[in-house]
């Protein structure tokens, strides 16, 4: 197994061992042919490129000379070892900061090895979860590795999971050329969305890099507020009852601080994401003729998930809060763009002050007048 940057197995995480983990845990992809599997990967790349003029055409972003970054068709061992490199280059000063406040005598190094080992493993356990669901994923964070290009000039990768689109069409019962295509069109305005706006990586990751100098980095004090997060979650709320402290595991270990980047976080994934979902529906009638059928199969199974497992953990994950970014953020960008047209619109992406705040993710209103009101003459 190639290792991940290294010195996977060292410090607070074995990445190599969550890696293996995720591995040997994820389900089985759908039973292809050799020839089939060629032909599903020869198609994504066909897809993928025609998807940029598409997209660039709808959005009004980017030039050729904006897409630096590479696109690749994996399988779902390869997209685990993407996460797990982007995650390593993410956490690296959180995980530094923990491992200097843990300290070098050999008993907390034997501690640290095996709270390593523990912790590769859960992380293992999770990619296995998600590895199997993601259809796609533009990789903001990744570095270059030498079975996994990025893009040069900090650019990241764009990922298309080949079995599992192939699992999703098979399952909804769809055009397979079309859902392919559909999948790709909103894969390509993550890209997009990255190249064509040069300060919103930088910006993103200073946000994150901030959400994690909150954390308290004494490694106790973390897996004790983890603990007590996981037990709220399966502590004693009815099923079905909702409230504020019906929070995700992510939400719950959080700062005052931590919650106020997040709600930033927040409202500038819902944009990123409703508007690829705007994006995808826009350019799809044109150029993806079952597209009505492949959204509303697509929504429901959005919507229910495949079972009750699948539901406990998509919520202890946070996960349908992401499915309500998809549903605001889409809200978000129709109205504005009703309102203001495509390039009045667009204005969202001059800078980190004209980016929608929570608050006007609800209220689109508001970030017309705040962005678009004219000068007190």
């Amino acid at each position: 197994m190639t290792s991940i940057g290294g010195a996977a197995s060292s410090g607070m995480v074995d990445w190599n061992l969550a890696v293996a983990t995720a591995t040997r845990l994820m389900r089985p992809g759908p039973d292809v042919s050799r020839e089939e599997a060629r032909a599903v990967v020869a198609e994504l790349r066909r897809h993928a490129k025609a998807s940029e003029e598409h997209v660039r055409g709808f959005t009004r972003m980017g030039t050729e000379e904006t897409h630096d970054t590479p696109v690749l068709v994996v399988d779902r061992p390869g997209w685990v070892r993407a996460n797990v490199a982007g995650f390593r280059e993410l956490l690296k000063p959180l995980l530094d900061k923990m491992q200097e406040r843990r300290g070098n005598s050999p008993g907390n190094a034997v501690l640290g090895a095996v709270g390593g080992k523990v912790t590769g493993v859960e992380l293992g356990m999770l990619l296995s979860f998600l590895a199997s669901r993601v259809l796609g994923q533009y990789e903001t964070f990744a570095p270059a590795t030498r079975d996994l290009p990025a893009g040069e000039n900090g650019g990241g990768r764009l990922l298309l999971v080949a079995p599992n689109i192939v699992h999703v069409e098979r399952e909804l019962d769809v055009e397979p050329h079309d859902f392919r295509l559909w999948v790709t069109l909103h894969e390509e305005t993550h890209r997009t969305q990255f190249t064509a706006v040069p300060w919103l990586r930088d910006h993103l990751e200073s946000e994150i890099q901030s959400f994690l100098e909150e954390t308290d980095v004494d490694p106790m004090t973390v897996l004790e507020r983890v603990r007590e997060a996981a037990q709220s979650l399966v502590g004693g709320r009815p099923e079905g009852e909702e409230g504020d402290d019906g929070r995700s595991l992510v939400e719950l270990v959080q700062t005052p601080a931590q919650r106020e980047i997040l709600g930033r976080l927040t409202a500038v994934m819902s944009l990123l994401e409703g508007h690829a979902d705007f994006v995808m529906d826009g350019v799809g009638p044109a150029v993806v003729p079952s597209v009505a059928e492949i959204r509303e199969k697509f929504q429901q199974r959005r919507a229910k998930g495949a079972s009750r497992l699948d539901l406990a953990l998509r919520k202890l994950l946070g996960l349908d809060a992401k499915l309500r970014q998809y549903r605001d953020g889409e809200r978000f960008v129709r109205a504005v763009v009703e309102e203001t047209g495509m390039d009045g619109f667009n204005r969202v992406w001059t800078s980190p002050n004209t980016l929608p705040t929570k608050a006007e993710i609800a209220k689109p209103a508001d970030w017309v007048a705040r962005v678009h009101r004219k000068p007190d003459a």
